[in-house]
């Protein structure tokens, strides 16, 4: 560092614009990302920004621009579960790209300590929010919230005031009996839940809508409506696979569930995947990875989520359209080892 600064000087806009040979202009350019400039300056200025030690002062920029540099999350229990946590994840890192962060409370599902939450947060001043769920649901956003911008993350709103970004359910349907067929399964058999939620018609919408593309004919017996955890996967499994004429495989609404499955599967003596071949969604690796065979599963994108909520709150900030979006986002296919082609 330039002794001229002294060792408790704070390194400004100024010192790195010296360093790097550039006005300060650039420098302020470079280090928001608020307009094009060339890749080459950019990476040199932000590498002497990084060597001299340089952070901005956010109080002083806050002052100036009315913001606090601070996004809030408010979920339901996403900070307790481990794979949807990764929308924090997504929703921090890019916070950070616009040097922001972000403060995360969970409700836990309690209306009182939801309300609490985003009382917290309104006193923070936090630029915008993102109002997140840890399974797609259709929600209602608290009045609470009025005046402040919001974005839905795993969850979706008839008010189209609201962008959101959820999974594209349907697809996950496709997708997952897609690959089943890949595999030459013609008797596909669907382990959904009961709950009147958006993953639950959009999965069985994708489920109906790739085997009747194929040619095949839903079968209504080899579709069963149980709890979505393991207890509701083993009872949905051998209801399904206790018919004389029994399907070859099972498309189930999420991991837990396909656990079940594997559980009916063994009461009945079925092999997984020579006599049944199972695919799961979620990627929820305690049990995708715990299962024998290893079950091959769709992966929710909860970190793309949490990305693409923080970066839209900061899109609409600087847009000069009012026009809000209803993303989709693709899912990944995990393959493992429990599909394999029916035996002839």
């Amino acid at each position: 560092m330039d002794k001229k600064l002294g060792k408790s000087a704070r390194v400004g806009i100024r010192d790195v614009a010296a360093a790097a040979g550039v006005s300060p202009t650039t420098v302020s350019h470079a280090l928001s990302g608020a307009r094009a400039i060339n890749a080459e300056t950019r990476v040199r200025v932000l590498d002497v920004a990084q060597k001299l030690g340089y952070s901005p002062d956010l109080r002083a920029r806050g002052l100036r621009s009315s913001r606090t540099f601070t996004v809030g999350l408010l979920s339901d229990t996403i900070a307790v579960t481990p794979y949807a946590g990764l929308i924090i994840s997504g929703a921090q890192d890019a916070a950070a790209e616009h040097q922001s962060v972000v403060l995360a409370l969970d409700s836990t599902g309690d209306p009182q300590r939801e309300l609490l939450g985003i009382r917290t947060l309104v006193d923070h001043r936090v630029d915008g929010l993102v109002y997140a769920r840890m399974s797609h649901q259709s929600v209602t956003v608290p009045k609470e919230l009025d005046g402040i911008p919001v974005v839905l993350a795993n969850a979706s709103s008839a008010e189209l005031e609201y962008s959101s970004v959820v999974p594209d359910e349907q697809q996950i349907g496709v997708d997952a009996t897609v690959h089943l067929l890949g595999y030459g399964h013609l008797k596909i058999g669907f382990a959904t839940v009961t709950d009147d939620v958006p993953a639950a018609a959009g999965r069985e919408r994708g489920y109906r809508t790739a085997l009747e593309a194929a040619g095949i004919p839903v079968k209504e017996e080899w579709i069963s409506a149980k709890s979505g955890d393991a207890q509701g996967g083993r009872a949905a499994g051998r209801e399904i696979l206790g018919r004389k004429d029994r399907p070859t495989a099972i498309f189930c609404f999420n991991d837990e569930m396909a656990m079940g499955v594997y559980q009916a599967a063994n009461d009945l003596g079925l092999s997984i995947p020579d006599d049944l071949s199972v695919i799961g969604v979620d990627d929820l690796q305690l049990i995708t990875q715990a299962l024998v065979p290893n079950l091959t599963t769709i992966a929710l994108p909860h970190y793309q989520m949490g990305h693409w909520a923080v970066s839209q709150l900061f899109a609409q900030a600087t847009a000069k359209s009012d026009v809000r979006t209803a993303e989709l986002l693709r899912c990944q296919l995990v393959q493992r080892d429990s599909v394999s082609a029916p035996k002839r």
